[in-house]
């Protein structure tokens, strides 16, 4: 009852005081995240390992991004799949996956552990060391990649931690070990003058408090618990928390990918010129660390909101989805404009954080190639933000395509493209500065044409006369599910076995009864498959505002079973109902010529476009059911019976009907 009071308010409290109560732990937490890859350099850079300190670090930190794209793909997964069983009331499934997930990940580190050591030489000069930084950068990686278990499994944990109901504790474990850092770091560094070795050692001793935090929570877990069989792998259930976790492992890959290029065309055209190669890559260093606190405001601004967001969606209460949008984008260009300000005015301000150039041969030509980075590189960063807050904006309504399209133009689409061609035609290292705002800007225009067109089509509907849906009488007995190929008559099929046996049927009411349930709009739920785009059915099932509407049908679905004997068409009745002992599942198939002629007859549709929509409908109907089963749709071990409806629909009716009398006279006989 408290989760469907919170959802309701999600459509009526004031969306400031929303803003603020969602926002606030999450933008606090992922700056916490930001202090462990920027307070190391800081340090590092005042100390006098200098430039060639930040250099070496600004080659590592794309391996810590490689291990946090594991680590989040498996937890960002688990944490998804635990919210969705959490609705279903399916813990068992919960557990096994999250269970799985950290067997998983610690698995995967010492697979990464043993890849990367013997060709840390290699791969860190791909990254962009030289021979003047590569044995800070060996020191300082020897002792991240010892560690990269606990690193892992502390980015894995607490994703699960949040998803529990327990934000706080997830943020206090991550404030920890960042605390422990930076009171470390000038121990060791400046105390003890352990140098590389020293801020590598405080980094991952925060990283083990971090650790030790959230493992002791996973023994006061809320809304599930982990036994020793948890952790026997079952890769069933891990594999649908693998599939919600994908876009955060593509996310943080295409970092990997940018940083890559980023950095050997730095490396490359940096020894051409009068800068050598360590100054580029040690500013792009303290560039990105910079860029990453900005980002991450703008990011927990909207990943807070994204509950929100995706529950007016869904309840289709589209003047608040843009009253939403409004303020987050006007939040966003507020931080983009403040950030542009001072990166224009003051750029030698952030440069200067991280020390002064005492072992480099031309410290004049590291302030000033910092000075060009700030005020080149990132001078439409209130692009960037703004396209980066659109991408997550079009993953909360439901919209995967849109988001993928506006985070990947930018990133992938135009700069890799333009930081190859601007210094070899335009010449220079400096030409690669220029690379960032173009992309900033193409993907800006992208991102309009995107934005522009989805908010108008939405329209809020007139008020219509609510359709108060309620369980209708019945008694005890059958549970009849059918699920049908579109065109089979199978609707038709499940309303005339229902009047058959005098026993409720139940279609389109249930749509009615779930947005009771959750506060969604009826539409939007019963539009589920027809909204499904078909190349991304399982990206576009594993949204916030898509999963909200599947959790609240399977608990309408479930009541519905424990009201009586009923017929339920659709929606994955028989997978919901899997533990109900009263249950027969039946499935209604018919070849496709039938199927195309019953459809131009029903809607009137032409023979090529009755073609297309049976496809496409079965389609989707098939992915819906893979998504929330992880089985087959159609396959017959998944029924007690399937009928070719080509044989008429009274034949079908006779035969279902047959079939349930016989069952029930063997069941009394026994």
């Amino acid at each position: 009852m408290k989760q469907e009071q919170a959802q309701l308010s999600l459509g009526k409290d004031k969306i400031s005081k929303l803003m603020l109560k969602f926002s606030i732990p999450c933008v606090l937490s992922l700056l916490v995240s930001a202090l462990y890859n920027i307070v190391d350099q800081i340090f590092i850079g005042n100390s006098e390992l200098s430039a060639l300190g930040n250099a070496a670090t600004g080659v590592v930190f794309p391996i810590f991004i490689i291990a946090q794209a594991f680590a989040w793909c498996y937890g960002d997964g688990c944490a998804a799949y635990l919210n969705i069983c959490q609705g279903k009331n399916d813990t068992k499934n919960a557990t096994k996956a999250i269970g799985t997930g950290i067997v998983v990940t610690f698995v995967s580190a010492l697979v990464l552990m043993a890849i990367f050591f013997p060709l840390k030489v290699q791969l860190l000069t791909l990254f962009g060391a030289s021979k003047n930084s590569i044995g800070y950068a060996i020191e300082y990686f020897n002792i991240i990649l010892g560690f990269f278990p606990i690193y892992m499994l502390s980015n894995m944990m607490n994703a699960v931690v949040r998803a529990d109901g327990s934000p706080t504790w997830s943020m206090i474990s991550m404030l920890a070990g960042a605390i422990t850092n930076i009171i470390l770091d000038p121990v060791f560094i400046f105390g003890t003058k352990w140098g590389m070795l020293g801020a590598a050692l405080a980094t991952v001793i925060g990283q083990v408090v971090s650790f030790v935090i959230t493992l002791v929570y996973f023994f006061r877990t809320k809304t599930f618990k982990l036994n020793i069989k948890s952790f026997i792998p079952s890769f069933k259930a891990f594999k649908g928390a693998l599939q919600l976790g994908a876009s955060s492992f593509i996310t943080q890959m295409t970092i990997v990918i940018i940083s890559l290029a980023c950095n050997i065309l730095l490396a490359k055209y940096g020894a051409m010129s009068h800068y050598g190669v360590d100054i580029p890559i040690a500013i792009i260093g303290i560039e990105s660390k910079v860029f990453t606190v900005v980002i991450n405001l703008v990011v927990g601004i909207v990943l807070g909101c994204q509950p929100i967001i995706s529950y007016n969606m869904g309840a289709k209460n589209y003047d608040r989805v843009k009253k939403l949008y409004k303020n987050i984008l006007l939040l966003t260009a507020a931080i983009g404009l403040i950030s542009t300000l001072l990166f224009e005015l003051v750029p030698r301000a952030f440069v200067g954080m991280f020390g002064a150039p005492t072992n480099i041969p031309n410290p004049d030509d590291y302030w000033t190639f910092g000075e060009k980075t700030f005020r080149i590189f990132l001078s439409l960063v209130t692009f960037t933000c703004i396209i980066k807050m659109t991408s997550i904006f079009f993953q909360a309504v439901g919209k995967p395509i849109r988001a993928i399209v506006s985070s990947m133009i930018r990133d992938i689409v135009c700069f890799i493209p333009l930081i190859i061609i601007y210094p070899a035609t335009l010449g220079g290292v400096e030409a690669i500065l220029y690379a960032a705002p173009s992309a900033d800007f193409l993907a800006m225009i992208v991102a309009v044409a995107l934005t522009v067109p989805f908010f108008k089509s939405l329209k809020n509907s007139p008020e219509e006369e609510k359709n108060e849906a309620v369980l209708k009488p019945s008694k005890n007995g059958v549970i009849v599910t059918i699920a049908r190929e579109h065109g089979s008559l199978g609707k038709q099929i499940g309303k005339l076995v229902a009047d058959r046996l005098k026993i409720p049927f139940y279609y389109k009411e249930m749509t009615a009864l779930a947005a009771q349930e959750s506060g969604l709009d009826k539409e939007f739920i019963s539009d589920i498959n027809a909204n499904s785009p078909a190349m991304l059915h399982s990206l576009y099932l594993s949204t916030d505002v898509i999963q909200q509407a599947v959790v609240a049908q399977d608990k309408v679905i479930r009541k519905i079973a424990d009201n009586g004997s009923c017929v339920i068409v659709g929606r994955a009745a028989d997978y919901v109902l899997r533990d109900y002992k009263n249950v027969v599942r039946i499935f209604i198939y018919a070849p496709e010529e039938y199927k195309i002629k019953s459809v131009t007859e029903i809607y009137g549709d032409s023979f090529e476009e009755a073609k297309k929509n049976v496809r496409r409908a079965d389609e989707a109907r098939a992915s819906y059911y893979k998504n929330i089963s992880e089985l087959t749709w159609g396959d017959r071990r998944n029924y007690e019976l399937m009928i070719d409806s080509s044989i008429g629909v009274d034949a079908s009716v006779n035969t279902i009907c047959s079939y349930l009398k016989n069952n029930e006279n063997h069941k009394s006989e026994k």
